[in-house]
């Protein structure tokens, strides 16, 4: 029995897709090899999420329940432009489960229960690792002159950092301003 092939998310693996792209190889590989990084731990984050989305208690259920939803969403939509990206410029991106596993950095949680407070704290430092992973693969785009990739992950950056903020405000208890 054959085992299968080594996936990298970063090499072309057939000619057919072979995406015309003026950005040189070293560069469609760095810059691969970043948004797919990001990419895995989007799909880990919006899980992490979605899991504590249908698994939220307590007296600000309502609340919470609503703005995990609203954020596993906003990470969900992320997902699509990012692998279009790494597309455009002729890469290649994630394959299966087995492949975000193997990317991400995100530690998942499975839990059986998880307190509200301790939910909103995980959640919003998994998006702090992002912002920080965002901008070491802006510095990459920037490296190579790629502004359509920098372009996305200040985009993508401003949104993380936004859900960061809501879920450190939404974890302050009594004024409770400490990190």
């Amino acid at each position: 029995m054959n085992k299968p092939a080594k996936l990298e998310s970063h090499q072309k693996v057939a000619p057919a897709l072979d995406t015309p792209s003026d950005l040189s190889q070293e560069a469609t590989t760095e810059i691969s090899a970043a948004l797919n990084g990001i990419l895995a731990d989007s799909f880990a984050l919006y899980l992490k999420t979605k899991n504590f989305h249908w698994h939220v208690s307590g007296p600000h259920f309502r609340d919470y329940h609503l703005m995990f939803d609203e954020q596993s969403a906003e990470i969900l939509g992320t997902t699509d432009e990012i692998a279009e990206r790494v597309r455009k410029i002729g890469g290649t991106t994630l394959r299966s489960i087995a492949h975000i596993s193997k990317l991400q950095s995100l530690q998942d949680n499975d839990e059986a229960f998880v307190p509200a407070h301790e939910m909103l704290r995980e959640l919003m430092n998994d998006n702090k690792a992002v912002v920080k992973t965002m901008r070491k693969a802006h510095e990459v785009a920037d490296k190579h002159d790629d502004s359509a990739t920098a372009s996305i992950l200040e985009n993508f950056i401003d949104a993380a950092e936004k859900r960061m903020w809501f879920l450190f405000e939404a974890g302050r208890a009594g004024g409770d301003n400490a990190k």
